[in-house]
């Protein structure tokens, strides 16, 4: 079992908590995208669900416990699909939810938060100013601060994601999974090594915001002063050390990829797949394409994270005109 602030037994009880509209999602052989790609792909389908993302395993579990606790109050920040995933699990339980975004985080999912009845709060800045104004609020009103991949919540909900894939293994030898702040690396790395182990676990992060990557290279954390990609859910400056120690137990490899490479894999998804995703959720088809020989006659599981793109940037990345040049 791998040491970690995870706990496997935890991760199995957890799928009592989630609304069941978010669990058990489609995985399945995608052969009309092999042809491309020169591997066997399966994909994890986590965009069917209310908040298009995977986010909301997680934010069942802080809202479960915080309504059970009387709490009536929350705050996080996000790059717009926690924000969601929160903005739905408490409004479902009666909580009055705070979200603390950037003003340039894609206006998809910033509409999105405020229809689902959240108070958004937005700044002049990145991801990384809006979780030290989240936290600024929660200390000033006295609420609960989810901070994603930091809270065990976060991790052990994506964490039942790796359930659902242990349970499909050995059909598969690899799993590539977005790495932004580590949630979904560490949770679904905890327990397909725990019940997979000859599965490898592959994290993927663009080159453009590479910081938990190093961080993981290197074995310590490494900060970056800016980021450049359009995966504006992976897009971090400061890694978490705790979620580092974690990430070092279950992840196999790191790898970057440049962002031309993530604009083919949402197009081969479009194309072969029809499916409609967020830059974050195809950088496991972008691993591929940058590295065809060393996934060449294997079974690779990708997770098709997010589904909340903005519809103009998408046809732009997408659309005949960039397909053109």
């Amino acid at each position: 079992m791998p040491e970690t602030r995870l706990d496997t037994a935890r991760i199995r009880a957890a799928r009592e908590m989630i609304d069941p509209i978010f669990l058990d999602t489609p995985l399945y052989r995608c052969e009309a995208l092999e042809p491309g790609l020169g591997c066997a792909v399966s994909v994890k389908l986590e965009t069917a669900n209310p908040v298009r993302s995977f986010k909301a395993r997680g934010t069942e579990l802080v809202t479960s416990a915080l309504a059970a606790g009387g709490s009536r109050a929350v705050v996080c920040a996000s790059a717009g699909n926690l924000g969601q995933a929160l903005a739905w699990s408490g409004r479902g339980r009666g909580l009055d939810v705070t979200v603390v975004a950037s003003r340039f985080a894609p206006a998809a999912k910033l509409d999105r938060i405020r229809a689902l009845d959240a108070r958004l709060e937005l700044v002049d800045g990145d991801f990384d100013l809006a979780r030290e104004r989240a936290a600024g609020i929660a200390r000033y009103e006295g609420i609960r601060l989810v901070e994603d991949s930091l809270d065990i919540e976060t991790c052990e909900g994506a964490a039942t994601i790796g359930l659902e894939l242990a349970g499909a293994a050995p059909s598969f030898d690899a799993v590539l999974i977005a790495l932004g702040g580590g949630a979904l690396a560490t949770g679904v790395g905890h327990v397909v090594k725990a019940l997979a182990p000859g599965v490898e676990v592959i994290c993927v992060q663009p080159a453009g915001a590479p910081a938990m990557t190093l961080s993981w290279r290197q074995r310590r954390v490494v900060t970056t002063d800016t980021t450049d990609t359009i995966a504006d859910g992976v897009a971090g400056r400061l890694p978490i050390a705790a979620v580092l120690d974690d990430l070092l137990q279950v992840a196999d490899d790191a790898v970057l990829v440049q962002e031309r490479s993530i604009i083919a894999g949402m197009r081969l998804l479009l194309d072969h797949a029809g499916l409609v995703v967020e830059p974050s959720a195809a950088l496991g088809i972008a691993a591929i394409l940058e590295d065809r020989d060393r996934f060449a006659g294997r079974h690779v599981v990708t997770i098709v994270c997010g589904g909340n793109v903005d519809p103009d940037a998408y046809r732009r990345w997408t659309g005949p005109a960039a397909r053109e040049s």
